[in-house]
């Protein structure tokens, strides 16, 4: 494929028109495009920040191969390329003058990519996050069920949603996320334009929380999923799950995504036992501009 082949916009609507199918083909391994994509669809009006997005597609005879996203805040966002499409957009985005923070895409892709980045801009890449993602088959509700049952949050369960997703970052270590809900930017994170469930025991004391994205292109994520410390190993964290996998799969999607972190195998065997899949692991890279060269 050369450089050409590729097709950059800032308009996302007609990217969408252009590349929306091509997405929507594979929702669960397209699942952070797509959400992310739509989250910049629906904030462009408002969007403050003195950079603009940039969509791309890889095309060839009016079939779209794969898509690219760059963020206001540079994040690059992939779908998956072969080592040499991964070179021909590196190349293509210096002469353009973009140059990332980051990237994230499928374990390959983001590996390629951070390669092939720093032939071109000796940009070094730095290894910051892997995940595994799973996909729901069959749904298995965890038995015994715990006591208890799961609620819809509301307004009056802010405060408490918040600080819990505060506390599940400071867990997992995602700093971004933290200074943004420091900073009263609630709206701005990740966590923003989620819908929360929280698991309750029998007197109505909130033990865990789920939350899931809305659905689009048929897909759901759920993220994140959070127990405090004290209340793990009941049980609480797989029912809360079951929850809002059933309310997705009720309210339409088709395909019901989430991440887990390859060294909890805690986690990963819980989310296998009620039902998830093993998809693909995913990888993320760090762009440090003008370090030192080693060699």
């Amino acid at each position: 494929m050369l450089p050409d082949d590729w097709h950059l916009t800032q308009d996302v609507d007609d990217f969408l028109a252009r590349a929306g199918d091509f997405l929507r083909s594979r929702p669960a391994l397209h699942n952070t495009p797509l959400t992310d994509i739509e989250k910049l669809r629906i904030r462009g009006a408002d969007e403050h920040d003195a950079a603009a997005p940039v969509f791309g597609r890889l095309e060839s005879g009016d079939v779209v191969h794969a898509v690219f996203y760059l963020t206001p805040g540079g994040r690059l966002g992939l779908t998956p390329l072969f080592v040499e499409q991964t070179d021909a957009l590196a190349a293509h985005l210096v002469g353009l003058g973009h140059s990332p923070a980051n990237v994230i895409a499928d374990h390959d892709t983001a590996g390629a990519f951070a390669a092939s980045w720093q032939r071109h801009t000796s940009a070094a890449p730095v290894f910051f996050w892997r995940t595994h993602l799973y996909r729901l088959g069959t749904l298995t509700p965890p038995q015994p069920r715990p006591e208890g049952r799961g609620r819809i949050t509301g307004g009056q369960d802010r405060e408490q949603v918040v600080r819990w997703c505060r506390e599940f970052c400071v867990d997992v270590g995602e700093q971004t996320s933290i200074d943004l809900i420091d900073a009263g930017s609630w709206d701005d994170s990740r966590f923003g334009d989620r819908h929360f469930t929280f698991w309750e025991t029998s007197d109505g004391t909130p033990v865990s929380m789920a939350a899931a994205t809305s659905i689009v292109g048929g897909m759901v994520r759920i993220d994140p999923v959070y127990t405090p410390a004290h209340l793990r190993g009941c049980g609480y964290a797989g029912a809360v799950t079951v929850e809002v996998s059933r309310t997705a799969l009720a309210a339409g999607a088709t395909d019901v995504v989430l991440f887990t972190d390859p060294d909890n195998p805690t986690s990963n065997a819980l989310y296998q036992r009620i039902g998830y899949v093993h998809v693909a692991d995913f990888a993320g890279y760090k762009f440090s501009y003008g370090a030192p060269q080693a060699g």
